[in-house]
C-alpha cells in the first residue's frame, strides 16, 4: 500500500503519465521520493514539520508529496493562480520551513517572505535564492530513510467565500509507514480501484480530491494519467488512448462535454470507463441524466469537504430513484437545522450538519467555532444549505453565504444557474444577490456567452424568458450582465465572491 511495494514488483510500470506523454515509473517515483526524504532530514525537517509547494500539474509534484508523506511531514499544495500576497499568507499561516516551486511559479513565489521559511527548492532550473531538486539530491540515497512515518496533507479551502482556511489533521499516533489513510480504502473499497486501474485526473493537483485520489491510486499500484488543463475533447481523447477505467470530474466538466458537437462525442470510445465520480458542486438534473445515458450507470456522486467531517454518497441507480440527490451519509446521520438551531423536518431547507467535528481551521478558532452546531451537540457544517427527503437522501440547495434574501424571501441562486447553464447561448453563468433599495437584494445573473452568441439586450431578454419558463418569478434574475470570462478555479469551482463584491462595493 505504498509506491515502494510496486517499485519492487513492477518497477517499469508507469505511476504517472502526463497528457503530453511524459512518464514517471514506479521505480523512478520511489527513487526520487526517497532522495527528497533524505534531503528533508539533512535540512533538519522532522516528523510534524511543514513544507509547501506551488507547482503546476507535472510528474515531479508527486516526488515532493510522496517524500513528505513518507517522512512524516505536513505538506500544503498551493494554487498556481495565487498572487504573491495570497501565497505568502498560506506559507506563513501553515508554518512552512521549505517552499517548492517551478520555473513557471517562481514569479509569484520569489517575493514570498514568512518567518519560518528557511529554504527554497525548484523542480526544474535553479535561480537566485533557489536550488534545483536535482542538484540538492545528487549523491543522496535512493533507498528509504531509517525513520519513515506517515505524514499528511494540510490543504486550504479555495477561498470562494473569504480567506482560505487550512485544515490540519492530526498525524497518526504511532509513527509507522505505510499506514494507509481512510481515503485509500474509499478509493479501493467503495469505488473499486485496483492495481490495474488507469485513473484520469483532469483537475489541478493542489486541490484535495485530485491530490488524494491520485496518491491513493499510487498506493494501490494503478496508473495516474494527468491533464495539465481540462479540455473536453482532450479528455475524451485520453480516455480512448489510455483505456481509462476511473476518473473524477466536476459538473462544469460534464456540461462542457455535453456541449461538444454530437459527431465529436461519437468519435471517441469511452467503453473502458468503469467508474466516473463527480463532486464539488450540485449537478443540474438534466446534465446528470444525459451523462448517465451516455456513459451508463457508472456515475458515482459524493458530497464531502477537505475537513473530512462527513461523506455523503450515491450510485447512479440511487440517483435515478432520487433525482437531484447527492446521496445518503456513510459517516453517521446528517441533520438539517434552521436559523434557530432547531432540527427541521424532511423537505425543509436549512444548514446541513454532520455529527462528526474532528477538525479545526488552523490558526482560526473563530472560523472553527462558526462551523459548529449552535446547540452544542458537537456537530459541524461546511456551510451548505439543503434538505432531506423521507428516505434520508440529501439534496443541496446552495452555499449559505450565497442565499439571496429579497423582500424577506430566501432565493437559492443554484436553481437559476442550473437553468441558464443548459442554455445553448451560455458558456458559463453566476447568479447572486445585488443591492436593491426596496427589497434589500435582487437577483442578478452574470453570463459568459457561448461562442457565436452576441451579448446584448436581445440575449438578455431570451435568458430572462428562459428562466421564467422554468422558475417562479422571485427566483429569476431581474437583469443579466455579460463577461468575456467568469472567475473559476481550474477545478470548476466558481469564485462568486469576487463577482458579488464588485456589485456590493
Amino acid at each position: 500500500m505504498h509506491p515502494g511495494t510496486h517499485a519492487e514488483t513492477a518497477p517499469d510500470k508507469p505511476a504517472v503519465v502526463m497528457d503530453d506523454g511524459r512518464t514517471l515509473t514506479y521505480a523512478e517515483l520511489e527513487a526520487a521520493s526517497n532522495r527528497l526524504a533524505h534531503l528533508f532530514r539533512s535540512q533538519g525537517l522532522t516528523r510534524g514539520d511543514h513544507v509547501a509547494l506551488v507547482v503546476e500539474n507535472r510528474p515531479e509534484l508527486f516526488a515532493v508529496t510522496w517524500a513528505a508523506q513518507r517522512a512524516g511531514l505536513y505538506y500544503t499544495a498551493c494554487s498556481t493562480r495565487l498572487t504573491t500576497d495570497e501565497l505568502a499568507y498560506i506559507v506563513d499561516d501553515c508554518g512552512a520551513r521549505l517552499l517548492v516551486a517551478s520555473d513557471t511559479t517562481r514569479a509569484i513565489a520569489d517575493a514570498v517572505v514568512a518567518p519560518a521559511l528557511e529554504s527554497r527548492l525548484t523542480v526544474d532550473g535553479a535561480g537566485h535564492g533557489w536550488t534545483s531538486i536535482a542538484d540538492a539530491t545528487t549523491g543522496l540515497p535512493s533507498t528509504p530513510i531509517a525513520d519513515e512515518s506517515e505524514g499528511a496533507d494540510m490543504l486550504y479551502s479555495s477561498g470562494t467565500t473569504g480567506r482560505p482556511k487550512g485544515v490540519k489533521p492530526p498525524l497518526p499516533t504511532t509513527p509507522e509507514y505505510p499506514r494507509p489513510p481512510v481515503i485509500a480504502a474509499l478509493v479501493g473499497g467503495l469505488l473499486g480501484a485496483v492495481e490495474s486501474t488507469v485513473y484520469l485526473s483532469p483537475a489541478p493537483l493542489y486541490h484535495a480530491a485530485p491530490l488524494r485520489y491520485t496518491m491513493s491510486v499510487h498506493r494501490l499500484g494503478g496508473t495516474v494519467v494527468v491533464m495539465e488543463h481540462f479540455a473536453a475533447e482532450a479528455f475524451l481523447r485520453l480516455v480512448q488512448a489510455h483505456r481509462v477505467t476511473f476518473t473524477q470530474v466536476v459538473p462544469t466538466m460534464f456540461i462542457r462535454l455535453l456541449k461538444l458537437p454530437a459527431e465529436v462525442r461519437a468519435a471517441y470510445d469511452t467503453s473502458s470507463l468503469q467508474t466516473v465520480v463527480h463532486a464539488a458542486a450540485p449537478c443540474p438534473v438534466p446534465v446528470k441524466e444525459q451523462m448517465i445515458e451516455w456513459f451508463g450507470p457508472i456515475i458515482h456522486e459524493y458530497y464531502a469537504g477537505t475537513e473530512g467531517n462527513g461523506f455523503v454518497y450515491c450510485t447512479s441507480e440511487q440517483w435515478l430513484a432520487h433525482k437531484g440527490t447527492v446521496g445518503t451519509s456513510l459517516m453517521g446521520p446528517v441533520h438539517i437545522l434552521g436559523d434557530d438551531g432547531q432540527e427541521l423536518a424532511a423537505g425543509e431547507r436549512g444548514t446541513v450538519y454532520f455529527e462528526n467535528s474532528g477538525f479545526e481551521y488552523h490558526n482560526d478558532p473563530e472560523k472553527t467555532r462558526g462551523s459548529r452546531d449552535p446547540g452544542g451537540r458537537g456537530w459541524s457544517t461546511l456551510g451548505d444549505v439543503g434538505y432531506l427527503d423521507d428516505d434520508g437522501f440529501l439534496y443541496l440547495t446552495d452555499r449559505l453565504a450565497y442565499v439571496i434574501i429579497t423582500g424577506g424571501v430566501n432565493v437559492y441562486p443554484q436553481e437559476a444557474e442550473n437553468v441558464l447553464a443548459l442554455h445553448p447561448s451560455v458558456d458559463d453563468v453566476a447568479v447572486f444577490g445585488v443591492p436593491n433599495e426596496d427589497f434589500g437584494e435582487e437577483v442578478k445573473a452574470v453570463v459568459q456567452p457561448a461562442a457565436g452568441a452576441e451579448p446584448g439586450p436581445a440575449l438578455e431578454a431570451e435568458l430572462l424568458s428562459c428562466c421564467r419558463a422554468h422558475l417562479a418569478a422571485v427566483k429569476c434574475p431581474r437583469s443579466v450582465d455579460f463577461r468575456a470570462e467568469l472567475p473559476r478555479a481550474p477545478t470548476g469551482k466558481l469564485y462568486k465572491r469576487l463577482l458579488k463584491d464588485e456589485y456590493w462595493r
